[in-house]
């Protein structure tokens, strides 16, 4: 359908694009930072603060497919590749400009923080663009299948699926090309998926009151989608 304040639509849909684009950059920024969470004793995970934004970036895409649909959805996928990529390619040029003696950051802790392997870039790009097609993917046959009711099985056979699609081939490439050695293949890989399953099941309440917000404010019915052509 196409909603009476279109303004309005537009801006949001802008606004969670650019949430998406900034948790996606942020991941790839940071993901050198490993640290480990113990849940009332019951599991130790062992994960990097890359994996922290991720979840965030797949509700971001569930909520613009539902709304929206799919083909914004890719959209937003496809914007959020080319800004990590251009991210990069600055940080690229920044860490060749030789910083200055009374610099407050030297090269050699830039290069450490900020010099980011580009087998490590490139492999988690591939990963995570590979992972959030099939995530839309599998989110719109569910939504097909089902009607566009039981928001929350789409939601989470959707995000569980392309999660660990995502975390394996991520993980696969990088010890392929020895970034990380083998032997953290396994616990990074069962850490890494469980902490990111338990965050989609955590975010299935936020998914379906945000939705409810947006089907109440534009007027929406089941199954219906905001048309911005």
């Amino acid at each position: 359908m196409i909603p009476k304040n279109k303004e309005l639509a537009q801006n949001i849909y802008l606004i969670l694009a650019g949430m998406f684009i900034a948790a996606l950059v942020a991941s790839n920024l940071i993901f050198q930072k490993f640290f480990y969470w113990n849940p009332f004793g019951l599991y130790r995970f062992e994960i990097s603060v890359g994996i922290l934004p991720y979840p965030i970036t797949f509700l971001i895409t569930d909520i613009i497919s539902e709304i929206y649909g799919r083909k914004k959805a890719n959209k937003v996928v496809v914007a959020g590749i080319i800004a990590s990529i251009f991210s990069m390619l600055i940080i690229f040029v920044a860490n060749k400009v030789p910083a200055i003696d009374n610099s407050p950051v030297n090269n050699e802790t830039f290069s450490q923080v900020f010099g980011l392997s580009p087998i490590a870039v490139l492999a988690s790009m591939l990963a995570y663009l590979f992972a959030q097609f099939i995530d839309i993917r599998i989110f719109h046959f569910w939504k097909a299948k089902t009607l566009g009711k039981h928001l929350w099985l789409r939601n989470n056979f959707s995000t569980f699926t392309s999660q660990f699609i995502d975390t394996f081939t991520v993980l696969m490439l990088l010890c392929s090309f020895k970034v990380l050695p083998w032997s953290m293949f396994s616990s990074l890989l069962l850490s890494g998926f469980l902490f990111k399953i338990i965050i989609a099941a955590l975010d299935t309440p936020i998914l379906y009151a945000l939705v409810f917000a947006f089907r109440k404010k534009f007027g929406l019915k089941i199954n219906e989608e905001i048309n911005l052509n």
